[in-house]
């Protein structure tokens, strides 16, 4: 259906759209906002950055941070259910025990991965989702994770929805640096523990 009949509304989703459908919502704006981030994890095609810029245009870098954790939270925690209800058997009656061995087998380990994940912006947001259903990681660690997890990246994107919409390009850049850092800085830690690892080894 993406790929046919609603290619067009996907192409055109953009935060000044949904600033506007916000805006004429009125007072159920923020039932547009977080029904929009759950429909957008849920459904891969549609993108969920549009969606937070325009919480944080609309209602500012603390309100638009909130309805976009309640929003990502809820679309996460949909996929991950239908992955588990829908393809979590199939798994198990092809592969058997082995789809759970290694750290694919350990609670621990897959609450970090998708805490870590959730902290990097360039990972999908909606195939971690899914692939944590399939996995035998248990709801309440999946939650937890998430939710941990995107409370950081949510406040930087309404954050730099919101400092874009002032109209001064120096605060919306110093925001873009955020994004940036927020990005980087779990890939230089994980850097700099391997540096000190092979260090360690020789």
């Amino acid at each position: 259906m993406f790929l046919g009949p609603l290619s067009g509304f996907v192409e055109d989703l953009s935060g000044e759209r949904i600033s506007a459908w916000v805006s004429a919502a009125g007072a159920w704006g923020p039932i547009v906002i977080i029904a929009l981030m759950t429909i957008a994890i849920v459904a891969t095609p549609i993108p969920s950055a549009p969606i937070a810029l325009a919480a944080g245009a609309a209602y500012g870098h603390t309100i638009g941070t909130i309805y976009i954790v309640i929003g990502a939270e809820f679309g996460a925690l949909a996929a991950f259910a239908l992955a588990r209800f829908l393809g979590r058997d199939v798994l198990t009656r092809w592969f058997g025990e082995t789809v759970d061995k290694g750290w694919l087998g350990s609670q621990n380990a897959l609450t970090l991965t998708v805490f870590a994940s959730r902290l990097m912006p360039f990972i999908s947001f909606d195939i971690v989702s899914y692939a944590a259903g399939l996995s035998c990681l248990h709801f309440w660690r999946f939650a937890v994770a998430t939710l941990a997890g995107i409370i950081p990246a949510s406040f930087v994107l309404a954050h730099f929805g919101n400092e874009a919409m002032s109209g001064e390009p120096g605060r919306a850049a110093w925001a873009a640096v955020g994004l940036g850092a927020l990005t980087l800085a779990p890939i230089i830690a994980v850097a700099i523990r391997e540096q000190r690892g092979r260090k360690a080894r020789s």
